[in-house]
């Protein structure tokens, strides 16, 4: 028998998590891009991709969300309730330091693993995504265990 005769169902489980976790992500990233808007970020992260427009920035800014939380999906084996929002926790100050104090600033020729308010903000910001993120997975996960 050919290996596609008997597919397992890791795989779909697995494009599931990941497909959960990206829109997972853009909720997450929507409300942290509330705080983006109101800091006026948004234009420095279009600067990632040779812009300086604010809704250039907007839709980088949730692409690189639905690719972060389809990694929070594909890898967080939780599915209890304060376990995943400690994941997210977790995964929020993960990305801090490596999107917000390293990959960003780095990417943007600026000093990176810098102590500001606005690195504070930032903090916030990826804190808010991971905890949002986490919730709107956790639905998700609930409703395709009770389906």
């Amino acid at each position: 028998m050919s290996a596609t005769a008997h597919p397992t169902h890791s795989m779909p489980a697995a494009v599931s998590r990941v497909l959960h976790g990206a829109l997972a992500g853009i909720g997450g990233g929507l409300a942290f891009g509330i705080l983006m808007t109101m800091m006026g970020m948004l234009p420095m992260v279009a600067m990632l991709v040779g812009s300086d427009s604010a809704a250039v920035g907007a839709v980088v800014h949730l692409a690189i969300s639905a690719l972060l939380g389809a990694g929070f999906g594909l890898v967080v084996p939780f599915t209890r309730f304060w376990a995943l929002l400690g994941a997210g926790v977790a995964y929020g100050v993960i990305w801090w330091v490596l999107g917000g104090l390293l990959l960003m600033p780095g990417g943007l020729g600026m000093p990176v693993l810098q102590m500001s308010p606005s690195a504070m903000q930032s903090l916030i910001g990826h804190l808010i995504y991971g905890i949002v993120t986490a919730l709107i997975f956790y639905g998700f996960r609930r409703r395709a265990n009770h389906s």
